[in-house]
């Protein structure tokens, strides 16, 4: 192979990647979704990472709103690949049905991804929005080095008595080390929030 076909595979590759990545990161969202500003957007001053994916259900907001309120570890878990999660002990099954118990939830609650990372209900509006946000330490080395915002969204569906369930994570890097550590996340989150947002639909419509 010449130097030049050498160059333009490469440039190829790195298209290609990018183009997987850009899909990835705004899996089932539309271009209107991945603009608009959404509740828990100001909570940072920018992001150096926006992951918006989106999914229909065919259910109304107040079917699906209960699943979005009972997530966390210790609750409902996350609707997604429970034995991925628990290849690392976490212990997380994700719940069938909706739990009395694990639908009060305030804003200043913690809502658990494993039993010792928890983060902060920032923004309750109940069958609208839900904002979680995690604030990295700042002085000193920090155990996740980055601010980061999860933010569940319902909007109006295509059709009456549907819904858009939008998911957007930002991520705030705080050190030069936290940029790749946020691309191999974003690379996890993709994964798992193709499946919880299937989970969500799914159990939502079961309810309907």
């Amino acid at each position: 192979m010449t130097r030049a076909r050498r160059v333009l595979a490469g440039i190829g590759v790195v298209a290609g990647a990018a183009v997987v990545r850009h899909r990835a990161l705004h899996w089932g969202a539309t271009q209107v979704e991945r603009a608009v500003d959404l509740p828990g957007d100001g909570l940072l001053v920018r992001s150096d990472l926006t992951a918006t994916r989106a999914i229909t259900v065919a259910a109304p907001p107040g079917r699906v709103w209960p699943w979005l309120v009972q997530l966390g570890w210790g609750r409902g878990g996350f609707y997604s690949y429970d034995a991925l999660e628990n290849l690392i002990g976490l212990g997380i099954h994700s719940a069938e049905r909706v739990e009395p118990q694990w639908q009060g939830l305030a804003v200043g609650d913690a809502v658990h991804l494993a039993p010792q990372v928890g983060l902060e209900v920032r923004v309750l509006e109940p069958e609208r929005a839900l904002v979680l946000a995690g604030t990295a330490p700042q002085g000193g080395p920090a155990a996740v080095p980055y601010d980061f915002t999860w933010a569940f969204v319902l909007r109006p569906g295509p059709e009456a008595g549907t819904t858009r369930l939008v998911v957007r994570e930002r991520y705030l890097c705080r050190t030069p080390a936290a940029r790749p550590l946020v691309e191999v996340v974003s690379v996890l989150s993709t994964v798992m929030s193709e499946r919880m947002l299937r989970g969500v639909r799914d159990r939502a419509e079961r309810a309907a």
